[in-house]
């Protein structure tokens, strides 16, 4: 993989501060690429590691072109928020910056509506949806068949969801729903208690490269919330099956909505042979699979984005032989640490599985003194680290998830364990 000599001293506009963001921007800067983060948030992580920052509203188009002349900007990038793709957009096209993405790319997988209907258009199954409306017609409702997720059309990680079996939880849903979207739209959707995958895919100069499967196993403990995810385990189970009937329809569709460079995540819910997708996201994934890419195949999505954002080009010329979505006959998983609300007084174990070999990489979200909020339960924000794990065999990745679970322990002001759930592995065993 070979990237550009000249990254070094060109200036980079971030939008996003969240931790996640955090490791694009400290990627960037080892490039020696001067980096700018925006985000409102004064406090925002990723904003610790950037060489200047600005608290400014994604949205802001107006005031963040400015910015970008002002500070004579090389490029742009988003980080790992859905809602901020269209700002990138914007943004590139008023200063004649390369950017991955176009109005109908963001139509088709950056917005809910946008993707049922364009999934529909390659005859590819998604989650069956219930006609609904802000007014809710009492002939639409009549039709509605419990349980049903209610979403917003353009936000992510879980924020603005709900799990309703009856028409009170329902209507509830749709104003939570409505209240969390910038558009304020909802969709309806059947509940799927289901096989959890997603497919991670590669777009380098039109070239299309599936890079990871994985399968994505997550609690359903928290009451009428968004099921959230606590392991990824990779290659997933699915993997033939996947390859074999969904993988030429999703890359038609790739084809048709015209992508050339760039990464996607599409998640899919899985009953026998029919595979539902939902969700997609074309952008870098706060899960970040691309940590155990780069760990197992040795390219990093991160380095080709920045070198994208600065050179228009992803800076790879060997992709066909480093891209191996079976990770060459190794094991992977994720493990997200997920919190109950509270006042976190000790975090144990995270020190020392920085020292694991087989841990290859921990995202930190929350740290010793921090309070975890009732509203960040049900979605994402109450992830505490993802830890990232790579070894030779599944008995081995059984054996190192149990030793990360005995070992990490986190525990509020009461003396409280505040670890909401781990995963069983035993399902795995046979």
């Amino acid at each position: 993989m070979k990237f550009s000599k000249h990254l070094k001293g060109k200036k980079l506009l971030i939008l996003g501060g969240n931790p996640e963001t955090g490791i694009l921007v400290k990627k960037a800067n080892k490039l020696g690429v001067y980096t700018i983060v925006i985000d409102p948030n004064p406090i925002a992580p990723a904003k610790i590691h950037a060489r200047k920052q600005y608290e400014i509203d994604g949205f802001d188009i107006p005031r963040l072109i400015q910015v970008a002349k002002d500070e004579s900007i090389d490029g742009i990038l988003v980080g790992v928020a859905d809602i901020l793709v269209p700002s990138y957009l914007q943004l590139c096209t008023a200063l004649n910056l390369p950017c991955y993405a176009t109005e109908k790319i963001i139509e088709a997988l950056t917005r809910k509506d946008g993707f049922k209907k364009t999934i529909k258009d390659y005859e590819i199954e998604g989650i069956p949806s219930f006609k609904l409306d802000k007014n809710l017609n009492t002939f639409d409702l009549k039709k509605i068949i419990y349980p049903v997720m209610v979403k917003p059309v353009d936000n992510g990680a879980g924020v603005g969801m709900t799990l309703c079996y009856d028409k009170e939880e329902l209507v509830s849903g749709v104003k939570f729903a409505i209240d969390n979207s910038i558009k304020g739209l909802f969709l309806v959707e059947k509940y799927m208690p289901s096989d959890d995958i997603f497919a991670y895919y590669t777009f380098n100069n039109g070239e299309i490269y599936l890079s990871a499967i994985a399968d994505r196993i997550t609690t359903k403990k928290q009451g009428k919330t968004s099921p959230v995810c606590i392991a990824e385990l990779y290659p997933s189970k699915y993997t033939d099956q996947y390859f074999n009937f969904i993988h030429p329809a999703i890359t038609d569709m790739f084809r048709g909505l015209g992508i050339k460079n760039g990464i996607l995540n599409i998640q899919f819910f899985v009953e026998g042979n029919n595979f539902y997708a939902y969700d997609p996201g074309f952008r870098l994934q706060g899960a970040a699979p691309d940590i155990v890419i780069n760990a197992i195949n040795g390219f990093d999505h991160r380095k080709m984005l920045i070198n994208f954002a600065l050179t228009g080009s992803m800076g790879v010329e060997d992709l066909a032989e480093q891209n191996d979505y079976r990770f060459r006959g190794k094991r992977a998983c994720t493990l997200w640490i997920l919190l109950k609300s509270g006042i976190i007084k000790n975090i144990y174990g995270l020190k020392e599985l920085r020292d694991d070999p087989s841990v290859i990489y921990i995202v930190q979200r929350f740290k010793e003194g921090d309070r975890v909020m009732e509203s960040m339960l049900g979605n994402e924000r109450q992830v505490l680290a993802r830890i990232y794990v790579v070894t030779d065999s599944i008995k081995e990745l059984l054996s190192k998830i149990g030793d990360i679970q005995t070992k990490l322990s986190v525990i509020d002001e009461d003396g409280n364990n505040m670890i909401f759930d781990f995963f069983d592995t035993s399902s795995l065993i046979k």
